[in-house]
């Protein structure tokens, strides 16, 4: 089953809704906070009549390769699935649900307290000795979101007297960190080892005394483009920096032992400081950081805020990622990333085939290009309506003019639901970009953005 939320034609669809973006809202001014949050939701209202605000959507099934959803205004849909961070499918294996219903009759399901409160229990303990033995001894600091596991990391540690050198697109928890911890944050390129090389220079020019910490992501989820970790271990070396990497999406889900990109490029023993989330790949919410030793891995339980003054992971949370970790480090965790890799590697070939731009390296992240803002937002409209589920992300998130969706694979997902993917795709690209040229005839001053969206329409008038 398909839906289609409101009749939108195009003399309903509003240049208001085709424009604008998050980023416009974030800083508004005047004396009343509250108030002044009313111009972003006349925009996000504008968006919804037009049936082009794609966030917030729930599912009403189960997180699987296909399941039934709702937008945020209640109108329903069903179709093949690839919006869910499930990247090993494990969320509903059988022994990762037998475990948490085994951790709810032993203890309930709620911790009940601060890990230094408490809140601690056999199942969060065995899962910190678990993930220390994967990474090869390290200690590890379990936390209650990956979010708040790459905040803490930086908190945890930075001064502020110290220096954050990090990637232009580093995750928000990243960057959050960094500002709550320090005004001395370099941004570099993406992903530009040489510019990297010019922040470490300037600041041991003129600081030879405080820490530096070199921040990065070892796959980006918007670009899946992954970094040389080993040249930033050799930067580290030269300029007496800290390296912290932080591995939420490859973690688990990528290499044939399930270390990720560390182990893909020999690393692993050359990160400073390791951070992960269970939320892509093990099945749960929560994450951690882990470190080389005992005495930072103290020093974190007490000083990082949100380990300190947070609830510890639930027993439930905690049993459902170690069974999720008994499963990716086995023969069947193997043959899951294995299987997962076959998917991406077909779904990549098949966008091509057919004229759709796939972005970045294979991983279980497939940025799949639209380009302008308003084109993505009718594709988005029209892919749920044909009975597809993928997630569009738009400006700020992304550079402007390079809205993309961002597609996740399962592992579960077979060569047909990838197929029906590709196919409804390029026929929402296809329906999309009628209604986008109709519209800038109708809104002139969207032509400004047809630029930005034509390499999209090129492929799709070729692949027509």
């Amino acid at each position: 089953m398909a839906y289609k939320a409101n009749d939108t034609k195009n003399e309903n669809v509003t240049l208001g809704a085709l424009t604008g973006s998050l980023r416009d809202y974030k800083a508004m001014t005047g004396t009343n906070m509250l108030s002044r949050t009313d111009g972003f939701f006349d925009w996000q209202e504008e968006r919804r009549r037009c049936d082009l605000w794609p966030y917030a959507k729930s599912t009403a099934t189960a997180p699987k390769t296909h399941c039934a959803a709702k937008t945020d205004s209640g109108f329903a849909m069903e179709g093949v699935n690839f919006a869910s961070q499930d990247y090993l499918s494990l969320s509903s294996h059988p022994a990762v649900k037998e475990a948490a219903v085994e951790a709810i009759k032993e203890y309930g399901v709620h911790s009940a307290g601060s890990a230094a409160l408490l809140g601690n229990t056999r199942h969060s303990l065995l899962l910190e000795q678990r993930i220390t033995a994967f990474l090869d001894g390290r200690e590890t600091v379990l936390y209650p979101t990956g979010w708040s596991a790459g905040f803490a990391a930086i908190q945890g540690f930075v001064r502020p007297d110290d220096h954050v050198v990090m990637d232009v697109l580093a995750h928000s928890c990243l960057q959050e960190g960094a500002r709550a911890s320090t005004r001395n944050i370099h941004y570099h390129g993406h992903l530009n080892i040489r510019a990297m090389e010019r922040r470490l220079q300037k600041i041991r020019a003129s600081d030879t005394e405080n820490g530096i910490l070199l921040v990065t992501e070892s796959l980006f989820s918007m670009h899946s483009d992954t970094p040389d970790i080993a040249a930033m271990r050799a930067l580290c070396d030269e300029y007496d920096a800290v390296l912290l990497v932080d591995c939420a999406h490859d973690f688990g889900s990528m290499a044939d032992d399930g270390r990720g990109h560390m182990s893909l490029q020999n690393v692993l023993h050359d990160v400073d400081i390791i951070i992960g989330s269970f939320s892509k790949t093990f099945a749960s919410n929560g994450g951690f950081i882990s470190v080389k030793d005992r005495a930072s891995a103290e020093y974190l339980k007490y000083y990082s805020a949100t380990q300190t003054f947070s609830n510890a992971l639930s027993p439930v949370q905690a049993a459902a990622v170690l069974a999720a970790f008994d499963i990716v480090d086995s023969a069947e965790g193997r043959d899951r990333r294995r299987k997962l890799m076959d998917n991406i590697l077909y779904m990549r070939s098949e966008m091509t085939k057919v004229g759709l731009e796939t972005l970045g390296d294979p991983s279980a992240i497939v940025p799949v290009r639209v380009g302008a803002e308003g084109l993505a937002r009718i594709a988005s409209r029209e892919l749920s309506g044909l009975g597809a589920i993928a997630n569009l992300v738009e400006y700020p998130a992304v550079p402007q003019g390079g809205a993309r969706f961002r597609v996740q694979v399962m592992s579960d997902h077979s060569h047909a639901d990838v197929d029906q993917l590709v196919r409804l795709m390029l026929q929402a690209m296809r329906n999309a970009e009628k209604e986008y040229l109709v519209l800038c005839d109708q809104h002139p001053s969207l032509m400004k953005n047809q630029r930005a969206a034509a390499p999209a329409l090129d492929s799709v008038r070729d692949a027509a």
